[in-house]
């Protein structure tokens, strides 16, 4: 990377981080509507944010005081993959882009929840899940705007 702009080869061609930020959101957005959601890489993150709950959750979280933040917790994280999933398999851009909005508000309450589960959760732990949950966000924002008025 030279002066904030990647470049590649010996080639004059050159890419500043944020345009290959919205370069790959745009060929993950190409993946999503190519019929394979198992490469739709907002999916792909969802599945690993996940397991980081169902991990977090059975390694930080054993006060049965909070058992019902750590059901709820597994049942947001689980209803992101499933909002996608279930909108991917509708055959209607308008009934997709509905539940990716649904997924991304489920993914929000997952967001939500690390934070308050900072008590019991170790604060670098909670950092990176919340990083990853900012990722799929933006992946999320980015193929709901694309299928806009579709």
């Amino acid at each position: 990377m030279a002066g904030g702009k990647w470049q590649l080869g010996s080639d004059e061609w050159q890419m500043t981080s944020d345009e290959w930020r919205v370069a790959s959101e745009k060929q993950e957005q190409n993946l999503m509507s190519s019929g394979n959601l198992e490469e739709f890489k907002a999916y792909q993150k969802s599945l690993e944010l996940f397991d980081h709950v169902v991990a977090d959750m059975n390694t930080y979280v054993q006060s049965l005081d909070v058992k019902r933040l750590v059901s709820q917790q597994l049942a947001s994280a689980d209803s992101v993959c499933s909002n996608i999933e279930e909108g991917y398999g509708r055959q209607s851009s308008v009934e997709y882009r509905r539940f990716l909005i649904i997924a991304r508000g489920s993914l929000r309450e997952t967001y939500g929840r690390y934070r308050r589960l900072r008590h019991w959760i170790p604060s670098e732990i909670v950092e990176e899940r919340v990083a990853l949950a900012e990722e799929i966000n933006r992946i999320l924002s980015a193929t709901i705007n694309s299928l806009e008025g579709r």
